[in-house]
C-alpha cells in the first residue's frame, strides 16, 4: 500500500525482532517520560475498576525499561465532539472545489490535542440494542439541527430527554420499510443472500442501513462532518455501522469490487458533473453484478419536477445524461418504479472491450495506480476494469449468505503468503480465541456491547467467530500492511483502511469494544503509541472495552500508560497459556468535564 507521501511500506508483524522492539520501547518511554503535559490530581471515577487491576505501580519495570506513570489533563469541553481529521475550525484552510475541505485533512503534530475528550454535560450509557435502533438520549448527541430543519420529513424528532427515530427520509414518504419493501419487489437478490455488503453514500441517520440488518444485509453508511450536524454520530449512537467520509477528489477507503450494492436517496451527490468521476468510484467499489440504486433527482422526474425547483426539460436532459455516462461505465438498467432506479454493473467483459479504444470516454485506466490503492488515493477519470481472470469476483459466482461467511475467498491467493488453507487455519484459530475472550469479558454476546472494532484484522476472523451475536464489527486494515480488505469483503463482512498513525474517520464516544492483536508491535516502529492510546479512549465509549492482544514485552508498558487514559486493566493469559503473549482486558471510565455542570 501506498501512503499520502507515495513511500510504499510492508508491515509483517513476525519479522521484528526484541532488538528493534526494545530500541522502540526505550524511546517511547523516554518521550512519554519528558513529555510534561501530565496532571497529578486525582479524578472522580464514576464506574467501578475491572476487577484484577494489573500491577503498574509508578516506575515499575517493563523488563529493562522504565515506564513512568502519567495521567493526560481534560480537553476543553469544546472538544466534545473533536473529530481531529475533519475538524470544522481548519475547514478555511482548505479548497471548496468539489467540497475537498470536507475530506481527512489531519492536524500536523505540533497541533494534535494530548488531552482526554469530555463527554457531553448529561452523558448517559447509551440505549442498548435493539432498543437503540428507535431512540437516543438527547445529552449524548445534542444536536437540534436536523430535527429543525428536517422535521417534515421524519429523520427524527425530539421527546423529553431523547431523540425517537420514526423511520422518515427525504425519499421515504412512508417510512423506510416500505422503502426497502419497494426496492426488493425491484431487486430480488436482497432476499435470498445474494446481496450482502452495502453502502449508502449520504447516509442522513442511517435508517436505510439500519432496515436492511433486518435482511440479513450489512452497511456501511457514509456522509461528511457537515451542516447536518452529526449525521454519522446519530448512527453510530443508534448502533448502526457507519463512517466519516466523502465522495470527493480522493478514493474512498475501500478496496475495488468490494459492495454488493451501492445506495443514494437524494444525497445531493452531483453524479453527472466533473466528467461522471463520482460514479467512476462508484463503479470502482462496486462487485461485477452488483448495484447502484438512486432515488431523487432526476428519477421520476415526470412526476416530481415541480419540487425540485426546476423544468422538466432540465429534468430529462439530466437524466438522459445520467443513463448515458451509465451505459458508458458498463452500467445497465435493471428495474425501475415511483422514485426508485436500479442498475447493474455488468460482469460481460465484452463491454469493457470497447474502452479500449482511445476515443471512448470514459476509457479504461492504465495499471499505474492499483484498483484496491484506497488510503489518500486521487479520484481518477477511467474506469477500474475488473479482472477478467477472477471468476469467482462476479456477485452470482459468490456463496450466498452465510455461506460466503467461511469459504476462502478467491482473493485471498493475491495476498503475500494467502492460500486456501491459511484462510481455514485463520477462521479456526479466532473460533477458539473468541470463545477464550468470552469467558474473560462476558459482555460480548450481551446487549452491553454493540459496535465493534477490530483495529487491525487480517481476514476478518474475529468478526466472522462472533458473526451471530447482537454486535456488529468494522475490520480496520493498516494502510502499510498487506492489503487483505478484498478477502473480508468476500466473506460478507465489511471494514475500511486506515493509518492509526492518524485518527480515524469517526466521532467521539462511538465504539463499545475496541480489539487489536499485536497493533503496538506492528506499528510502534513508525505511530507515537501515546497517540494511539489517546485516539482509542476519544472513540470508546465510557464503560466500554478494550481487548489489547500483545506480545508479553509490550503488554505491561501498555498497561502503564493507559491508566494516563483513567482505564482499569487487569492481565490474562491467552487461550493456550503461552507466555510470549498476553491479553490486556481494559475499560474505560465514565468522567465529567470539571467546566460542565
Amino acid at each position: 500500500m501506498k501512503h499520502k507521501d507515495g513511500k510504499s511500506y510492508q508491515s509483517d508483524k513476525s519479522s521484528w525482532k526484541v532488538p528493534v522492539a526494545l530500541t522502540v520501547v526505550v524511546l517511547c518511554g523516554l518521550s512519554f517520560y519528558l513529555g510534561g503535559i501530565f496532571c497529578s490530581e486525582k479524578e472522580r471515577y464514576v464506574t467501578e475498576e475491572v476487577s484484577k487491576a494489573v500491577d503498574t505501580p509508578m516506575g515499575t519495570a517493563t523488563g529493562p525499561v522504565q515506564i513512568k506513570v502519567v495521567s493526560f489533563p481534560e480537553c476543553d469541553a469544546e472538544y466534545q465532539d473533536y473529530t481531529p481529521c475533519t475538524d470544522p475550525k481548519r475547514w478555511h484552510k482548505y479548497g471548496r472545489h468539489r467540497l475537498a475541505f470536507l475530506e481527512r485533512h489531519c492536524p500536523p503534530s505540533f497541533e494534535r490535542q494530548e488531552c482526554l475528550v469530555p463527554p457531553p454535560d448529561g452523558y448517559k450509557s447509551p440505549i442498548r440494542w435493539p432498543k437503540s435502533r428507535n431512540e437516543c438520549w438527547y445529552r449524548n448527541v445534542p444536536y437540534d439541527w436536523i430535527n429543525k430543519q428536517k422535521s417534515n420529513q421524519h429523520w427524527l424528532k425530539k421527546e423529553g430527554e431523547k431523540f425517537l427515530f420514526p423511520g422518515g427520509g427525504t425519499m421515504f414518504p412512508n417510512g423506510v420499510g416500505a422503502y426497502v419493501d419497494l426496492m426488493q419487489d425491484l431487486i430480488p437478490q436482497m432476499k435470498d443472500g445474494t446481496i450482502r455488503t452495502a453502502i449508502d453514500t449520504g447516509c442522513g441517520v442511517a435508517s436505510w442501513g439500519g432496515d436492511l440488518l433486518d435482511h440479513g444485509i450489512l452497511t456501511v453508511s457514509l456522509a461528511p462532518r457537515d451542516n447536518h450536524q452529526a449525521q454519522v454520530q446519530f448512527a453510530l449512537e443508534r448502533g448502526i455501522p457507519a463512517i466519516l467520509g466523502i465522495i470527493s477528489t480522493q478514493r474512498l477507503p475501500f478496496p475495488s469490487n468490494s459492495f454488493d450494492m451501492a445506495h443514494c436517496s437524494r444525497c445531493l451527490i452531483p453524479w453527472t458533473e466533473f466528467g461522471g468521476v463520482y460514479l467512476l468510484e462508484i463503479h470502482r467499489i462496486l462487485r461485477p453484478g452488483g448495484f447502484w440504486v438512486l432515488s431523487g433527482p432526476p428519477v421520476n422526474y415526470q412526476h416530481r419536477w415541480r419540487g425540485w425547483n426546476t423544468t422538466i426539460e432540465e429534468q430529462k436532459s439530466d437524466y438522459d445524461k445520467l443513463q448515458e455516462l451509465l451505459t458508458s461505465m458498463c452500467f445497465k438498467l435493471f428495474n425501475k418504479k415511483n422514485d426508485i432506479a436500479v442498475w447493474q454493473k455488468l460482469s460481460d467483459n465484452n463491454c469493457y472491450k470497447k474502452l479500449d479504444n482511445p476515443d471512448n470516454y470514459p476509457s479504461k485506466c492504465d495499471d499505474g495506480t492499483e484498483p484496491d490503492s484506497a488510503w489518500y488515493t486521487p479520484l481518477r477519470p477511467c474506469v477500474v476494469v475488473p479482472n477478467p481472470a477472477a471468476k469467482k469476483l462476479k456477485l452470482d459466482s459468490l456463496p450466498k449468505w452465510p455461506e460466503r461467511l467461511h469459504v476462502a475467498p478467491e482473493r485471498v491467493s493475491d495476498v503475500r503468503g494467502g492460500s486456501a488453507g491459511a484462510f481455514k487455519h485463520d477462521d479456526g484459530k479466532w473460533k477458539a480465541r473468541a470463545k477464550h475472550y468470552k469467558k474473560l469479558l462476558p459482555a460480548i454476546g450481551t446487549d452491553k456491547i454493540r459496535n465493534v472494532m477490530d483495529m487491525n484484522t487480517l481476514y476478518g476472523g474475529f468478526a466472522a467467530a462472533v458473526v451471530d451475536d447482537p454486535l456488529w464489527v468494522m475490520n480496520v486494515v493498516s494502510s502499510y500492511a498487506p492489503n487483505t480488505l478484498p478477502v473480508v469483503y468476500d466473506r460478507g463482512l465489511i471494514g475500511t483502511l486506515h493509518d492509526w498513525c492518524e485518527a480515524f474517520s469517526t466521532y467521539p464516544r462511538t465504539y463499545d469494544l475496541l480489539h487489536l492483536d499485536g497493533l503496538f508491535s506492528a506499528e510502534s516502529h513508525r505511530c507515537e503509541m501515546k497517540y494511539v492510546l489517546l485516539e482509542m479512549d476519544r472513540i470508546l465509549r465510557p464503560n466500554g472495552y478494550a481487548i489489547i492482544r500483545e506480545s508479553s514485552y509490550f503488554v505491561d508498558a501498555i498497561a502503564t500508560m493507559a491508566k494516563g487514559t483513567r482505564w482499569s486493566c487487569r492481565k490474562e493469559a491467552t487461550e493456550y497459556g503461552v507466555e510470549k503473549e498476553k491479553i490486556l482486558i481494559c475499560q474505560n471510565k465514565l468522567w465529567y468535564s470539571k467546566q460542565n455542570s
